[in-house]
């Protein structure tokens, strides 16, 4: 474990465990890089260099008042890739952390990147508008933000969910998991919790996917109801040159939680 300085000065909270090719796993909202356990330990046991991290305002990373832009997320990822010295690193981004991907290759480029894989991404654009009549109304983002601000703890309890496909008949992941997901997201600021819905809401990625110049893989849920399929991981796949597009027919938003095995795989099969 360590701490990366990012440029503003904000510390931001890296685990860098094992040998091997680099990969570095970009948590999605509102959790932190701890939620990739699943992915952490295949990885490792496939002989992967992984690093995780808690992006600014969630989890161990300092907590600032501003800064919840995707421009400064992808600063902070370029400083630690910087700091960490990586070269020829992939980078995976599941949910928001598919935005740090493509706006990092926008603002930074490609040269120390090999591969770029997007899992349930919000990378494409959310926002309904004119431009995108498949995206999500601004009110249920303006909703989310009252609810956050409401009662924090029973809007995290509520998204999970949603977020995992849990219904009356359906239960995909147990109610530890529900339990662990609500710890990770309370850690967070919930100044952060709340801009960021801004921030993966009404970014607009679109113009990002010329970046994308190297292998990249998209994989979505058809089922997400979180983060819909087609104005992100199918605008996505169809945008990036040569992108690989693998959709989970019925999965729900958190695949790395509801199919772990399949995901692990597919990841694995790719990077190597």
């Amino acid at each position: 474990m360590a701490f990366i300085d990012a440029k503003d000065g904000t510390k931001l909270h890296v685990k860098d465990v094992g040998e091997g090719r680099p990969v570095i796993l970009i948590h999605g909202w509102p959790l932190t890089g701890d939620m990739f356990e699943y992915q952490t330990v295949a990885l490792l046991e496939a002989g992967f260099r992984v690093i995780t991290y808690d992006r600014r305002g969630f989890g161990q990373s300092g907590h600032p008042a501003s800064g919840y832009n995707y421009d400064t997320f992808a600063d902070d990822l370029a400083a630690i890739i910087d700091g960490l010295e990586l070269q020829q690193v992939s980078l995976v981004g599941f949910s928001m952390g598919g935005g740090e991907i493509a706006r990092y290759l926008s603002r930074h480029g490609a040269s120390k990147v090999s591969k770029a894989v997007l899992v349930a991404s919000v990378a494409g654009y959310l926002l309904k508008d004119e431009t995108n009549p498949d995206g999500v109304d601004a009110s249920v983002f303006e909703g989310m933000k009252n609810d956050i601000r409401e009662d924090r703890f029973a809007f995290l309890q509520s998204f999970a969910k949603t977020f995992y496909g849990v219904g009356f008949v359906t239960s995909p992941v147990s109610q530890g998991v529900l339990d662990w997901s609500f710890v990770l997201g309370v850690m967070a600021s919930p100044k952060a919790t709340i801009d960021c819905v801004d921030a993966f809401g009404k970014t607009d990625f679109r113009p990002d996917f010329a970046a994308f110049t190297i292998p990249t893989l998209v994989i979505h849920g058809t089922g997400d109801k979180t983060v819909p399929i087609d104005p992100t991981g199918r605008a996505a796949a169809k945008a990036i040159a040569g992108a690989k597009f693998i959709e989970y027919d019925g999965e729900p938003h958190g695949l790395f939680a509801t199919v772990p095995k399949r995901l692990n795989q597919d990841l694995i099969e790719f990077l190597a």
